[in-house]
């Protein structure tokens, strides 16, 4: 029974090593971090990494340019911050990582921002002079580049914000033109008529990447073309139908495309409704898994086949155009394409070269074929630049396919009338489907035949060694690691199937198309004098120079006559300005003294560059920076290239105002600090997509709760080790042997996710450690031994030897992920007037800590204490007990692995009890059992004896030692320590 307590003569707490820390409990880090950013800009933190880090290997991590157009939305923090848990990372790991962030100043969304304005002001753009528009779109991009830098700061990103790169610095815009210039020079870059996408709003090309595709409604007709010639018999007064969702394309048809693959039949109507296109005795051919589908349409209630009609038989046709009698009286040509499928119209595929890559591709590669049958292989130009139909599409000129503001014209219903006057039309109807919109004016764009500027993808150049930019490219490929792996199989795809690159676009604001082009042989001008004089001019006054009235005159004389040269006035497509970020930073070693001079793995250096976006920079930034470097240097320009998903609500939905789902990266900083971001970004899967509301973010704010509060334990405790005060490794009790035992492990699995950029295994490891290992395991049974054990207690000396060793990494590894916490408790144990947790590497960590026997024997006490925690759990909800000192159960153990790992344990120590009894069997019926851990049973007991008034163990030793006989011999000895250490206080 425990003996009857009374008041202690003494106040004992006074004598307890308890934890002792400035360090808040509550981080406050809305108002601390910004403290942080102003003590890393004062100390000069990036100076300081840059000279610690000069003999290392780099790892360069090149920053894709976000656009400098307003406040940065989530998925840009969630980008920056990845990058930085890289950077600070690879640092730690003992590279010389350096960071230079960078703009991507050019192109439409601030032209179009520039036009809002006048449009508000009621200005007109052309009435602007050009020099004068482009240098507000210049003010207007640096204002945003100047918020954006301060945003990005205040996620904790550092590097060099003093000196970042911007597409629009003179000498970045003298390098874009003099790479543009080298694809001149290798004679890459060609000015070609292709169909290419075509915003009407925004009256430029567009790109692949500059495209989105969104739900559209589509007007879809079935035109029958007349056999004109090459068919005999019924086949002869029988029609081909094709099917089509842009009816507007079909004044510029100039051949029907079938394949040699699909089985077609000759088709006559028998029964259909009196007022209906397609009538009883009508013939038309059909591919034979579509014929069903096209009567349904065209509301035929019977048909019959009559007969095959083979692909060399429709090799032969010639069809007439359905509107000849309007002016489109010329042969319609069939070509055998292998585009053409039957998985939906009608087995062919209505052919308007100006209006479609594949329909361009097929006419220009029939060219020998054309010519055999007379037939005039120009392209027409149909529909000009805004969407209006030209002369070359007679009785519709003037029509439009899309109005100024993007929507839908009349083009498509006076064509479809004109059919329908004609009889060419057998069914109509309407498709619901997905269609490429401009990302920026959220409209649909068109294809349109255009003269613009190509860079081939298929042209063998001497410069590659005989090589084509695809095979270059592709190759480039090959090299790179991708992280994850799928993104080699997705760019692969992407690079191994695009047309030509479109590098030309009709706007104001961007590096121009540095060309001369003579205007008699059409040729384009390779002088390396003319490209040297431009590339100077630029360096020193920027792009403007081109656009100066005296152009031409300055850049070709005295080596050619101005008069005889055109000087091309398009802009470069954004998309080559940002592909050429790594020429004018990675290689300027004067701008970027810190990132030039890379010797990459494959060139059999240890250094590293890696790119790093959303995985919509498959078709963007990883591709455009491929093949410009692969065009101009034969190679990929990364060695890593990582992508990470979008963000999404809470919910999974896609964000948007209208929703009021939108989670702003400066409101979550605002109200709960930049480190929770920083831990979400970390901790979820970034190779997918990723979920962030309020819930999610309370989620993480409780996880980071619990790792500062392990940190600050530490501290605390830390506030009372003696430097130097060391316990041999041999000498330390089996409990710290363990937590240093879990320490090397940690090293080596925290170095290897790290390596692997796997940030998500990083957190789940440390926090599973601080709280598993540390919190609720290790801190638990040594608080009794830290708190009171004597000042000489070697138990005692090693935890808080194990404690630091154990700080010491857990802030280190923690710190690229908590930038501004890992800090603060860094400094808080090591303060200094320029030191840095940032500047610390990995700490060497001994081989010999690693003891997996020790571990496997811990795993199976620690299966033990789990049962005896959990019956002490029930003794306490029914108030049998208070704390665990309380109890002495006795714990039978069957399982004789378990029973013989707790030989030469305390395990009472170990449980947080004043004393266990631990007996070989199965126990009582009546004991408790975890189903989990079998073979173990727990009967709970008061302890016996009386209650220390010092550490409130209950122990009948209690008052053996006479002069203390309040407590337990152990606390006697440590009251002794004390005592002798503090006579003034003891007399007291």
């Amino acid at each position: 029974m425990t003996a009857p307590e009374t008041a202690p003569a003494r106040d004992y707490s006074k004598t307890l090593f308890l934890p002792q820390t400035e360090f808040p409990m509550r981080a406050g880090l809305p108002v601390r971090e910004p403290l942080f950013i102003e003590r890393w800009k004062r100390m000069d933190l990036y100076g300081k990494l840059r000279a610690a880090g000069r003999d290392r290997p780099k790892f360069v991590l090149h920053d894709g340019p976000p656009y400098a157009n307003g406040n940065i939305h989530i998925g840009t923090a969630l980008n920056k911050i990845l990058k930085d848990v890289v950077v600070r990372s690879q640092t730690a790991l003992g590279f010389d990582a350096n960071y230079v962030p960078g703009w991507d100043c050019h192109g439409l969304p601030i032209e179009w921002k520039i036009e809002e304005q006048y449009r508000a002001k009621g200005r007109n753009k052309d009435d602007v002079p050009v020099i004068e528009f482009r240098q507000e779109c210049r003010t207007f991009a640096a204002q945003w580049l100047d918020v954006q830098r301060e945003e990005f700061k205040r996620l904790g990103v550092t590097g060099d914000w003093d000196h970042p790169y911007a597409t629009m610095a003179f000498p970045a815009e003298a390098v874009i033109a003099d790479e543009l210039m080298k694809f001149s020079m290798s004679g890459q870059l060609y000015r070609g008529s292709k169909p290419v996408m075509w915003s009407v709003v925004e009256k430029t090309a567009l790109a692949e990447a500059e495209v989105e595709y969104e739900e559209h409604v589509s007007d879809t007709v079935f035109v029958a073309f007349p056999i004109r010639s090459g068919a005999e018999g019924d086949l002869a007064a029988a029609r081909v139908v094709i099917w089509t969702t842009t009816p507007w394309t079909i004044p510029g048809n100039r051949a029907v495309a079938y394949s040699k693959k699909i089985a077609y039949g000759l088709y006559r109507v028998t029964e259909a409704p009196a007022d209906n296109w397609a009538t009883p005795g009508q013939t038309y051919v059909l591919a034979d898994s579509l014929a069903a589908t096209v009567f349904k349409a065209a509301r035929v209630e019977a048909f019959a086949r009559v007969a095959d009609v083979s692909p060399s038989t429709l090799a032969g046709l010639t069809l007439d155009h359905p509107l000849a009698k309007l002016g489109y009286g010329f042969a319609v040509p069939m070509l055998d394409g292998d585009h053409v499928t039957d998985e939906s119209g009608t087995g062919f595929v209505h052919t308007a070269p100006s209006h479609g890559r594949e329909d361009f591709e097929l006419w220009m590669a029939s060219g020998r074929l054309l010519r055999e049958r007379g037939i005039d292989a120009t392209i027409p130009y149909t529909v000009d630049a805004d969407s209006v139909l030209t002369e070359a599409a007679p009785g519709f000129t003037g029509t439009r396919v899309l109005t100024a503001k993007g929507e839908k014209g009349d083009a498509n219903k006076a064509v479809i009338a004109a059919l329908t006057e004609a009889g060419a039309l057998i069914a109509r109807g309407v498709l619901r489907h997905q269609y490429p919109h401009s990302w920026r004016s959220k409209k649909p764009v068109i294809f349109r035949n255009t003269p613009q500027w190509f860079i081939a993808m298929d042209r063998p150049v001497d410069s590659l060694g005989n090589r084509t930019l695809r095979e270059v490219a592709l190759q480039g490929i090959d090299d790179t690691q991708w992280v994850p792996t799928q993104g080699k199989n997705r760019i692969t795809g992407m690079v191994a199937n695009r047309p030509d690159w479109v590098v030309s676009r009709q706007r104001a604001w961007g590096v121009p198309i540095t060309v001369f082009v003579h205007r008699e042989t059409a040729e384009i001008l390779r002088d390396a004098r003319v490209n040297a004089r431009i590339r100077d001019a630029f360096a020193a006054e920027g792009a403007d120079a081109w656009f100066r009235d005296d152009a031409a005159q300055r850049f070709l004389a005295p080596d050619h006559d101005p008069a005889a040269y055109e000087k091309v006035t398009d802009v470069l497509d954004v998309w080559f300005d940002s592909g050429s970020t790594h020429a004018f930073v990675l290689d300027d070693p004067e701008a970027f003294p810190g990132l030039a001079g890379v010797k990459r793995v494959r060139d059999g250096g240890r250094d590293r560059v890696m790119y790093l976006e959303g995985s919509d920079q498959h078709r963007g930034w990883f591709q455009s920076s491929l093949l410009e470097s692969a065009g101009t240097r034969g190679r990929a320009p990364y060695d890593i290239v990582l992508t990470h998903g979008f963000v999404l609500d809470g919910k999974g939905l896609k964000m948007s105002k209208s929703k009021g789902n939108v989670v702003a990266p400066q409101s979550v900083i605002k109200d709960s600090g930049a480190d929770i971001l920083r831990l979400w970004v970390a901790a979820s899967d970034y190779t997918d997509d990723l979920r962030i509301g309020p819930e999610i973010i309370k989620t993480f704010a409780e996880t980071y709760r619990k790792l500062r509060n392990s940190l600050r334990w530490m501290l605390g405790s830390l506030a009372h080790r003696v430097p130097g005060d060391d316990v041999a490794y041999a000498d330390m009790p089996e409990l710290e042997r363990l937590i240093l035992h879990r320490l090397a492990e940690l090293d080596g699995e925290i170095r290897e996710a790290y390596a692997a950029f796997d940030t998500k295994r990083v957190v789940a490891l440390l926090n599973g450690f601080m709280t598993g290992d540390l919190s609720s395991f290790y801190f638990d049974v040594r608080k009794d031994a830290l708190y009171c054990d004597p000042v000489s207690s070697v138990r005692r000396r090693a935890s808080l030897q194990v404690i630091d060793e154990a700080f010491r990494r857990v802030a280190i590894w923690l710190a690229p992920v908590l930038a501004f916490t890992a800090e603060e408790a860094w400094l808080d144990r090591y303060p200094s007037e320029d030191g840095s947790v940032h500047l610390q590497t990995l700490p060497e960590t001994p081989a010999d800590w690693l003891d997996p026997a020790l571990a496997e024997r811990w795993h199976r006490i620690r299966r033990v204490r789990r049962v005896v925690t959990g019956a002490l759990e029930i003794e306490r909800a029914a108030k049998r007990i208070g704390a665990s000192l309380e109890a002495a159960p006795t714990v039978y153990v069957a399982d004789p692995e378990l029973l013989a790992a707790l030989e030469g344990c305390d395990f009472a120590d170990t449980c947080i009890t004043s004393a266990i009894t631990v007996v070989a069997g199965e126990g009582p019926a009546e004991a408790f059992r975890l189903d989990e851990v079998r073979g173990v049973a727990v009967v709970p007991s008061p302890a016996e004896g009386r209650k220390c008034a010092r550490s409130w163990r209950v122990s009948p030793s209690v008052g053996s030692d006479p002069d203390y006989p309040e407590v337990t011999p152990r606390d006697a000895q440590a009251l002794r320590e004390w005592d002798a250490a503090h006579p003034e206080a003891s007399a007291a």
